[in-house]
């Protein structure tokens, strides 16, 4: 039996985290369990000892998953096997890589793969939260080079408290939930949803997780030292030329400056002078010597136009497209642009354009979720695709991918608390870019509200979404805060700052970090200068439409929504479902019945307002409560020998006796000439209060004849 290594985080309120290593795995280069109460994560690392020859990235790969043996779960489908990642193991992966991608160090491009299991799950912590500490400790464990140790932590605010990984049900409660990842220094990554919140209290937040932080940190620290990893593996992942890198700055550096500071708002046009630069530096080169070091070359050239920008920038403060640091590029917004969709918008900021469509659906046309630890219905949807095209790039579209998923969840998290509570329709939104040079996350958002309001769903109020840049010298002595980044600026960069809201606070946040040592200072300023672009933005949106639109599309479906006390539903639907059937049979609607809250809610969806009209009134009459001396029409349903049993209201018959069927006497049923399939009007008399029977009266609507003269 082996005696593994354990350490113990506590986190102040009673709970603890373990993190267990030499047990498990060991043929890894790493691999930690990490314990908080019944959820376990299996975190694993492996790395190649050499790189692939001309690889000049780092070639990293997380990946998350969940079994459903975790929760004592068999998987749906067919196989009953897990398959494709869900969007939220993918999106988990993504949160844990952009953590951990910036602090490799800059020359290692060994292939390296960071894998997190959850092998067992209690249904009350959310495992999502320890997936960055996994995955850094098993780091720390390994000789892998790395700068670390990170972790991540969910913060969720709840009546004015922050807590630390919350409870699935704390977190339904919270109206903040944002994921932080740091070093024992600095921020790396923030992402989360809020309702509307002040820029202060995000900052506070993140202070709040990066306390906790440190005390995971330090744990890795120890759990380091106890292992004896702290020795890291040798390696040599580069060729460099000194020579070389020096020629190519000298010869090339000041023309780039010139590139940079000439203040041209074209993309292509600004890539092809980026470009001819570096022809013009290869033409003075004889074959041979371009053929051996093209890619040193193209390397120290990208390194010279780096930091070519960032003084233009820093220096002049000169954008690559001419704008101040706080400027936004123009935009323009159309809404009803494509006749089709229940709902359209054009938003177009710069070289990034979003075209967008609502889609209004029924219940039926949920998202069902069926997910290890989640199962449910989701009724708003979003969805981002990202064509080759945008960019101008000659290649195949190959599906969607972990960034469609990634930026499609941001937006989605950015206006999902915008669609109100009692909203009838299933809502799916789509948004395809179609021009992309910087933050089309962010067009998402603003051509999502234009589109929601053109469809004339009643948002609570319109969201903007701005990208906010940062370039900084070493120390950041200097820096620049910039609003509204072109693509250039966030890959040559040292943050991407997505921020979105309404006038009245903040609703969705995302953070990159690519450097240390980024104060407080920094991103205070950086969310200060967000709020301004944003309302810039907001204006222009606003500009375009102001409100959703009074009434849906001509071609959109109509819902209404009828509360029904509960008992009610068995009538509504009918024996095997014969009554709702034949009212959607004969109105045309689609009909569907939930019980929510002790009540039936009955949703009645149809193309116009006269089928809709048809469904209402009958599913009303069904679930009516018989008033005694209101007056129905009925239709006689039987005759026996002492009266009819007449249907005076669906599903309800009453007795209407012989002798309340007209003032003048019948002796026999015959006699009075009613049939079964009769319509005839009747009064409600009486409803036995033991028996629950109901007697009528047709007599009691006819005047009462005069009684006749007695003759002398």
């Amino acid at each position: 039996m082996l005696n593994p290594i354990v350490k113990t985080i506590e986190l102040g309120d009673g709970r603890t985290i373990t993190i267990e290593t030499g047990k498990l795995a060991k043929q890894a280069d790493g691999s930690v369990m990490v314990r908080m109460g019944g959820t376990m994560l299996l975190a694993t690392v492996c790395s190649a000892k050499n790189a692939t020859p001309g690889t000049d990235f780092m070639p990293l790969s997380v990946e998350y998953k969940e079994r459903y043996s975790a929760y004592g779960r068999f998987p749906g489908g067919f196989t009953k096997r897990e398959g494709r990642p869900s969007d939220a193991e993918i999106l988990t992966s993504r949160l844990v890589d952009r953590a951990l991608r910036p602090l490799f160090p800059d020359d290692y491009h060994a292939d390296t793969f960071v894998n997190i299991m959850l092998f067992s799950a209690d249904g009350v912590d959310m495992p999502d939260c320890l997936a960055g500490l996994a995955a850094s400790a098993a780091l720390a464990v390994s000789d892998i080079p790395f700068n670390g140790p990170i972790s991540e932590v969910r913060v969720a605010r709840i009546d004015g408290k922050y807590i630390i990984n919350p409870s699935f049900d704390q977190l339904k409660q919270a109206d903040m939930d944002i994921m932080v990842g740091a070093t024992m220094d600095n921020i790396m990554m923030v992402e989360g949803e809020m309702e509307e919140v002040s820029e202060a209290e995000l900052l506070e937040a993140m202070k709040v997780a990066h306390d906790a932080i440190k005390v995971q940190c330090q744990a890795q620290i120890e759990l380091a030292e106890m292992v004896g990893s702290t020795e890291k593996r040798e390696y040599c992942h580069e060729e460099n030329d000194e020579d070389l890198r020096k020629d190519v700055w000298a010869k090339c550096y000041d023309k780039a400056y010139v590139a940079a500071s000439s203040c041209n708002p074209d993309k292509h046009a600004r890539a092809e002078a980026f470009e001819s630069i570096l022809a013009e530096y290869k033409a003075g080169l004889n074959e041979e010597e371009v053929a051996a070091k093209g890619a040193m070359i193209a390397k120290y050239y990208h390194d010279v136009e780096k930091e070519a920008m960032r003084r233009s920038i820093l220096d002049e403060g000169k954008r690559l497209d001419g704008r101040t640091t706080t400027e936004i590029r123009p935009i323009w917004c159309e809404v009803d642009y494509l006749p089709g969709p229940h709902g359209s918008a054009l938003f177009t900021r710069g070289e990034t354009q979003s075209l967008t469509t609502v889609t209004l659906g029924t219940k039926l046309d949920e998202k069902i979720i069926d997910e290890v630890l989640e199962k449910g219905r989701e009724r708003f949807l979003l969805h981002y695709n990202f064509p080759p095209f945008s960019t101008g790039e000659a290649r195949p579209s190959r599906g969607v991918g972990r960034r469609e998923i990634g930026h499609g969840n941001l937006a989605h998290r950015a206006l999902k608390r915008m669609i109100p509570a009692d909203c009838p329709y299933s809502v799916r939104v789509v948004s395809d870019i179609l021009e992309s040079n910087g933050s089309s996350s962010m067009a998402t958002v603003c051509a999502g509200t234009l589109a929601l309001m053109d469809s004339g769903v009643k948002i609570k109020k319109p969201v903007s979404g701005i990208a906010m840049g940062l370039i900084t010298d070493k120390g950041n002595v200097k820096f620049a805060v910039l609003s509204d980044i072109l693509g250039d600026e966030d890959h040559l960069g040292d943050m991407d700052f997505k921020v979105t809201g309404t006038k009245d606070g903040i609703t969705a946040t995302q953070m990159d970090i690519k450097v240390d040592g980024l104060s407080y200072e920094i991103l205070e300023k950086a969310l200060a200068q967000a709020k301004e672009g944003r309302m810039h933005i907001l204006g222009k949106i606003t500009e375009t439409i102001d409100a959703p639109r009074v009434d849906l599309k001509p071609h959109a479906p109509r819902i209404e929504v009828v509360i029904i006390p509960k008992e009610f539903i068995g009538a509504v639907i009918g024996p095997g479902g014969k009554i709702i059937q034949d009212i959607q049979e004969k109105s045309g609607a689609v009909i569907t019945i939930e019980e929510i809250d002790g009540a039936g809610r009955v949703e009645i969806a149809g193309n116009n307002l006269e089928c809709i009209n048809i469904a209402l009134s009958r599913v009303k009459a069904i679930v009516a409560v018989p008033e005694v001396g209101e007056v129905y029409k009925g239709k006689v349903k039987s005759i026996m020998a002492f009266g009819a049993f007449v249907e005076f209201m669906p599903g309800k018959d009453g007795l209407l006796h012989i002798s309340e069927i007209d003032w003048k006497r019948f002796e026999t049923m015959e006699e009075t000439g009613l049939k079964e399939g009769d319509e005839l009007e009747v009064k409600l008399l009486d409803v036995d209060k033991k028996t629950g029977k109901f007697k009528l009266s047709r007599k009691a609507l006819f005047p009462r004849p005069p009684k006749p003269e007695n003759k002398q």
